[in-house]
Formats: structure tokens, sequence, C-alpha cells
């Protein structure tokens, strides 16, 4: 149902509160039974052969992100989708299995949210975590187990802290 009035230039809608009729409700008997844990772990079991493909997937949106910054240079229109695909990686890695990614992609936002303009931000070092990811991704480094891959994220977050030090926390800016 919409609610409208003559002076107003929108309009409400209501959706139809019918999610009762789209499941059904357990037993008493069955209920007993019912382990939500297992039931999340069993889903999760089926949907992990789609993981890597997935993150495949996350990958290609960092790489065509990264191209518009290569293509159209740097700016806050093209580094936001930059961000977003990185900030996306972050959140994902560890349901899809890459925490060694998700650690090197949450090291590039920072780097990303920490400089002070886009203009500030170098597009080497940028170009190297994109590579980084798009290696690890390809690569299956997944976890600590991946000696290769745990020394990348270490020399990238030390080059991304170095670099960073130029410019003084909004705090410490705050109080000058």
């Amino acid at each position: 149902m919409a609610d409208t009035a003559l002076d107003q230039d929108y309009e409400i809608l209501t959706p139809p509160d019918n999610l009762r009729s789209k499941v059904r409700e357990l037993t008493p008997r069955e209920a007993k039974k019912f382990d939500p844990v297992k039931a999340a772990e069993a889903a999760i079991a089926r949907l992990s052969t789609h993981f890597g493909s997935w993150m495949v997937n996350e990958t290609a949106s960092l790489m065509q992100a990264w191209e518009g910054v290569q293509s159209d240079g740097m700016s806050d229109e093209t580094v936001a989708p930059l961000f977003q695909a990185a900030h996306n990686i972050k959140g994902q890695a560890l349901t899809l299995g890459f925490p060694l990614v998700g650690q090197v992609a949450a090291s590039f936002c920072h780097l990303i949210e920490t400089v002070p303009s886009v203009e500030k931000l170098p597009a080497e070092l940028a170009e190297r975590y994109v590579a980084a990811i798009r290696a690890m991704v390809m690569e299956g480094a997944k976890d600590d187990g991946n000696s290769m891959g745990v020394k990348l994220l270490e020399t990238l977050t030390i080059v991304t802290d170095d670099f960073l030090k130029q410019f003084p926390k909004k705090d410490e800016a705050d109080a000058v």
C-alpha cells in the first residue's frame, strides 16, 4: 500500500509482510533435533566449493578498478572504486578462506584511508598492493603457511607504515 499526499514529493512503499508463508515451522520433535550451528556449517561446506572463484571475481573487480586509475589518473572518482574493491576483499577474504589476502587488502585500505588526499597516494605502492593481491589469489596463498605471502605482507606493511609517517595523525594535527 502506498501512502501519498498531494503536497508530498515522495511515496512510501510498504512491502507485504508475508515471510511466514515462505518458511515451514518445525514440529516440536524437529525443533529438539535442530542445531542451527550445524546447519550453518553444512551450508558453508556446500558453498565452500565456490569460494575460490568468488575470490577470483573480487580480484577481477580490483584489477578493473586499478585499470581505471591507470587510464584516467589518480582522483577521488578513480580511487573510490579501487578502495571499494580492496575493502570488499578485506571483508570477504577470511570467510572465503584467504585470510592472508585479507590482511594485505586491509593494509591497502589503511593506506588509502590515511593519506590526506588521493593525489598523495603513491601509484607505485598502490600498484604493488594490487599485484600482490592478484598474485596471492592466483597462487592460492591463503594463510600463514605460505611463507612468500607472509613476507610480501610484511614488506608491504613496512613500506606503507614508513610512507605514512610523513603525515601526522588526525588527532596530532588537531592538537597543533
